[in-house]
């Protein structure tokens, strides 16, 4: 399934895409009880498949499994009779938010493809270097990223992002991947004098709107290798980006098992995987986003996450 969160009058909601629309899954369960008898149709959807995300991972592969059904059950439904219920509604006629609007955690990766610290100017670390993003930098595919009114220097970074659904702690290698429900885009936008003014990274990581996270939370089952994903950034209509994830110098389990040895895995936690080469600071000339511009990060399956950049207004 490739899960989506969005608004839908004025409230959040948790949807599975079925081709151009969008299922709400609450909702699908709660009509598939009440099809099969149950008088609290409702309740038990709300104790099976939560319209919140977050609380529908915490739920884990009970909650993974009752989604499925009741999605099942939403697409035997004619489009009308779906639509009427308010379980089916088209995908342009809903405002997305990031799959995991405020996930627990966002533990980003640095320098992990060679070719990406090359370019730097920076050694290959023989541990993962990590940093921390905050929640509320989060903005969704389609949302504006904004270009801070004290720099110039806005720089786009493509990336792989995997998303927690078990939580734990010191978890081995071999184990990793079965706290991985799915894998997300990222665009790690950095505001680049702010980064390098410091030898650490939170103040280029952290200006408001500026972590363009979506379209989607796709599930593993239908990443059989996150190893093997194309993954591209264009700004316009140019190609800054254009890598495989088999570069990465440390791979998806690598990074569950380290970040788990001193961290507490939480469902709905992020892990961006870092970026391959080809960002804008190591461009001859340097090369930064301007307003009026759109970045856009794809990689095959996972979607196509795509913001225009704006110049910050002073408030």
């Amino acid at each position: 399934m490739k899960l989506a969160t969005y608004l839908q009058a004025g409230r959040r909601r948790l949807g599975a895409v079925s081709g151009d629309d969008v299922i709400d899954l609450n909702r699908a369960r709660a009509a598939q009880a009440t099809a099969a008898g149950s008088p609290v149709g409702e309740a038990v959807a709300d104790a099976t498949v939560p319209a919140d995300v977050l609380d529908f991972l915490r739920l884990g592969e009970p909650a993974l499994e009752a989604a499925a059904a009741a999605l099942a059950h939403a697409e035997e439904l004619g489009l009308e009779e779906s639509a009427h219920a308010l379980l089916r509604a088209p995908l342009a006629a809903v405002k997305l938010l990031p799959p995991v609007p405020e996930p627990p955690k966002i533990v980003c990766v640095a320098r992990n493809y060679g070719a990406h610290a090359k370019e730097a100017g920076l050694e290959v670390s023989e541990i993962p270097i990590l940093f921390a993003r905050f929640p509320a930098t989060l903005v969704a595919a389609g949302d504006p990223v904004l270009r801070p009114l004290v720099s110039e220097q806005l720089d786009w970074e493509g990336e792989l992002a995997v998303v927690i659904g078990k939580g734990g702690k010191r978890v081995a290698k071999e184990a990793a991947m079965d706290h991985v429900v799915g894998y997300s885009i990222f665009n790690d936008i950095t505001v680049r004098d702010y980064q390098f003014r410091v030898t650490q990274y939170t103040e280029g990581k952290n200006f408001q709107a500026s972590g363009p996270f979506g379209p989607y939370l796709v599930l593993k089952d239908e990443v059989p290798d996150p190893g093997a994903l194309r993954i591209t950034t264009q700004v316009g209509e140019e190609v800054m980006q254009d890598a495989e994830t088999s570069d990465m110098i440390f791979d998806v389990p690598t990074i569950v098992s380290h970040i788990s040895q001193f961290i507490q895995l939480e469902p709905g936690d992020v892990i961006p995987m870092g970026t391959p080469s080809g960002v804008g600071f190591k461009r001859e000339p340097p090369r930064f986003l301007q307003p009026g511009e759109t970045v856009k990060v794809e990689i095959p399956g996972l979607g196509v996450l795509e913001n225009p950049v704006v110049e910050e207004v002073e408030a």
